[in-house]
């Protein structure tokens, strides 16, 4: 697989709570430059960055993020204003309290009504893996494909873990034709983003992809 074949999968990502202008420059200008997937930024540089850079870069930024426990109709309000400022892909975090708790319907109602308001943009789920038993983590691949969700992510990068191998190929086990898989958090170095996307996932969340395929390890997200 060449870095351009790679790179192509990867969401380019800043989520550092001190992350400056200056470094959301950096990386915008690194996606263009790579032609990566998209950038995956904080909602509050969503619109200076599409002033900035027009359609010369897909935005994406994350809802309720990193905790998920926001109520549904803060997370609806967070995706409409996102998209309105200019915003294509919406990564939202479940309520993790929801789940177990054992209250399903509560987060594939969640996830239905994040989806109506996204409308025809993409909505990435965030299940936040390294909380979850594998039986929860089944039953979230089901309700991500019936809300009717676009992808399925491992992880927010800010939990007690990140993606692995396991999780991926279990939901590969379990999601819908129409669900898309994102790894997140963890990937280390080249040979661990090559056997991601080898294992299926479509896309790859990481601050280090351009380090990386440098040979330099993965410091960040």
């Amino acid at each position: 697989m060449t870095n351009q074949e790679i790179l192509s999968h990867i969401d380019h990502t800043q989520l550092k709570a001190f992350c400056t202008w200056e470094d959301i420059q950096k990386l915008c200008d690194e996606a263009i430059q790579y032609e990566t997937a998209s950038v995956c930024i904080p909602p509050s540089y969503i619109e200076r960055i599409h002033e900035t850079y027009g359609d010369k870069i897909n935005i994406c930024t994350v809802i309720g993020f990193p905790l998920g426990y926001n109520t549904t109709a803060v997370k609806v309000a967070e995706v409409k204003d996102a998209i309105e400022k200019g915003c294509s892909e919406v990564d939202m975090v479940i309520n993790i309290g929801d789940v177990k708790n054992g209250d399903f319907d509560k987060v594939e109602s969640e996830i239905k009504a994040l989806k109506e308001a996204a409308g025809d943009k993409i909505l990435k789920v965030i299940i936040e893996t390294c909380y979850l038993t594998e039986e929860e983590k089944i039953k979230l691949c089901e309700i991500v494909t019936s809300a009717g969700a676009d992808f399925i992510k491992t992880s927010t990068g800010f939990g007690t873990g990140g993606a692995t191998i396991e999780d991926i190929r279990l939901f590969a086990s379990h999601i819908g034709p129409n669900v898309k898989m994102k790894a997140a958090g963890g990937v280390k170095t080249k040979d661990d983003l090559e056997m991601f996307l080898d294992a299926g996932c479509e896309r790859i969340g990481t601050s280090s992809a351009v380090a990386m395929l440098k040979g330099e390890e993965n410091k960040g997200y």
